[in-house]
């Protein structure tokens, strides 16, 4: 049984709920709202210590994402698996734990060289889940032992409920709000691809964009050499010379390779201590850690690949890996309409070139007695003595013979 509560206290409790909601429901961004939260529940309980870990569910960690001062630095670096010390069990097992003393002797206990005054006393973790899904874990530490009554356990589990559906809340809003600037980038991309530029300016555009949409630490595009069977870099966002001059790739001997030989996304966790992956000095010198690889596809053809990688270990969720081919497929569309393209200027050239060589082939024939085959030489040795094309030897003798008609 809980102990009977004062008026007062009771009041001091509804005033408590009554300001996390204000909290929750303000205009504060999501950063600034936790650690309201946080500096609430901190002089509350008048902790030493006060911190709240937010669940990450597409790399299954939680991260420290507000703190009481002076652990600023600290947010976002320090990250735990689920069951990883006391707060990674809280959150594995959806289950409060209470130590009054000697906290540190606890076998599930984490030390963080990072924050000296981790050595408590006293620890309580309470899970924040939404739904029966764990979301966070809020954590309230002494120096000195300290007993938690039920009545502040109660109270912080109620805490605890708001501040998950604050977060689950903002989640959401993150989801949609990526959502949105991904089709917007993919918009844009579009966008960019019916513009009258050069294909290099094309695809630098579309790596630095995919690069911010994924906030990348580098996002590159190899363009696959169907004869040497390598993939060479053609764009990237990247300002590192070394990277930038990269030898090509061979196929079967590399892991952006199985790409376009599966034709299909493939994710490394770590490309520092992935043994196929060729270049690992390399990437420990750029600070390279995830990598996702998809094909660049037009019509069941892989003609080359997108690369992105991050700065920490990163697990690429469904909807990135998505966003990224949709990308490279734009990208790939692009890059056949241009080669068609050029394949049929280029066809279109030579046949203006054989019509002026035929046409220049016929005066020569005509004006000094020449076979086809010896105008055909006289043209070629021409071109051969002056390093211009045949066309242009032919278009001359064409244009000296119409100055002579005039």
């Amino acid at each position: 049984m809980n102990p009977k509560r004062t008026p007062s206290s009771a009041a001091e409790e509804i005033k408590l709920l009554h300001e996390i909601a204000h909290i929750i429901g303000s205009t504060l961004d999501y950063k600034e709202m936790l650690n309201e939260i946080i500096s609430l529940v901190s002089r509350m309980t008048k902790a030493d210590a006060c911190f709240l870990y937010v669940y990450n569910p597409t790399r299954k960690e939680l991260v420290l994402s507000a703190s009481k001062t002076p652990h600023a630095n600290m947010l976002g670096r320090i990250r735990l698996k689920l069951g990883e010390g006391i707060t990674g069990w809280v959150a594995q097992h959806h289950r409060l734990v209470a130590i009054s003393q000697e906290a540190h002797h606890d076998p599930r206990f984490k030390f963080f060289h990072d924050l000296p005054e981790d050595n408590y006393e006293a620890f309580l973790s309470i899970p924040v889940t939404i739904k029966g899904d764990v979301v966070g874990v809020i954590n309230v530490q002494h120096r000195k032992p300290h007993e938690y009554s039920p009545r502040l356990v109660e109270l912080l589990t109620t805490v605890a409920s708001q501040v998950g559906g604050a977060i689950e809340k903002s989640r959401l809003f993150e989801e949609t709000k990526r959502r949105a600037e991904a089709l917007q980038t993919l918009a844009a991309v579009s966008y960019t691809i019916t513009q009258d530029k050069y294909l290099e300016d094309i695809l630098q555009l579309i790596v630095s964009m995919t690069a911010q949409m994924l906030e990348s630490k580098i996002c590159s595009v190899m363009l696959l050499d169907e004869d040497r069977r390598e993939l060479k870099i053609v764009a990237t966002q990247a300002l590192s010379h070394e990277y930038l001059n990269k030898p090509p790739i061979r196929l079967g001997t590399s892991v952006t390779g199985q790409a376009i030989i599966k034709k299909a996304p493939v994710v490394v966790k770590d490309v520092r201590m992935d043994p196929s992956y060729q270049y690992r000095e390399l990437a420990k010198k750029e600070g390279l850690v995830s990598m996702l690889s998809v094909p660049m596809m037009f019509k069941d053809k892989a003609i080359g690949v997108i690369n992105t990688y991050t700065a920490d270990e990163h697990a690429f969720n469904q909807e990135e890996i998505n966003f990224l081919q949709a990308v490279a497929n734009q990208s790939a569309a692009a890059i056949e309409h241009t080669r068609l393209l050029s394949e049929k200027l280029a066809a279109q050239e030579a046949l203006e070139a054989r019509k002026a060589i035929e046409r220049a082939k016929g005066i020569l024939m005509k004006d000094k007695s020449l076979t086809e085959e010896q105008a055909f030489r006289e043209i070629q040795k021409q071109s051969m003595d002056k390093r211009k094309t045949m066309k242009e030897i032919a278009e001359a003798i064409l244009l000296a013979k119409e100055l002579q008609r005039r």
